[in-house]
Formats: structure tokens, sequence, C-alpha cells
């Protein structure tokens, strides 16, 4: 069964483009959402997380706040 990611990120986070390089290179296919751009998005992702900051990760429901590389494999089955 597919994953369903989303990442809600900024352009200019660092952690946003190490988490998005990360899905990448072990072929996850994700929903990059720029919360810069889209004030909705952001408040989406504020009510999901309790947080302002970037990145957030929605995988299959279930959010993740940073790049924590060991929870995203566990959410993933990596």
């Amino acid at each position: 069964m597919a994953n369903t990611v989303m990442v809600y990120s900024t352009p200019t986070c660092p952690y946003c483009i190490r988490v998005k390089q990360f899905l990448k290179d072990n072929n996850v296919a994700y929903q990059d959402i720029d919360v810069s751009s889209d004030q909705a998005k952001a408040e989406e992702m504020t009510s999901k997380s309790g947080q302002l900051g970037v990145p957030v990760i929605d995988i299959n429901g279930q959010v993740i706040v940073g790049f924590d590389k060991g929870k995203i494999k566990k959410a993933l089955g990596l």
C-alpha cells in the first residue's frame, strides 16, 4: 500500500530541503506544500501539529514535526 505523505515546508528552510531529499532518496512520493505562499495550508499545518515551525510531515495521518529521520523511517515502514 502506498503511503500518503505531505510535507509542509518553506523554500528557504534547510531541514525542509533535507526531509524532501531523504524522501526522494528512499523513492517516497510526497506532496510538497509551501506554507509561505498558502495561508490556508499554513493554518491547516498549525491545526494538525500545534506548531508554527517547519517542516511538518504528515505520513498517513501521523504528524511528525521536524526532520526526525527515525520517526519518518518508522512511519513509512523503511
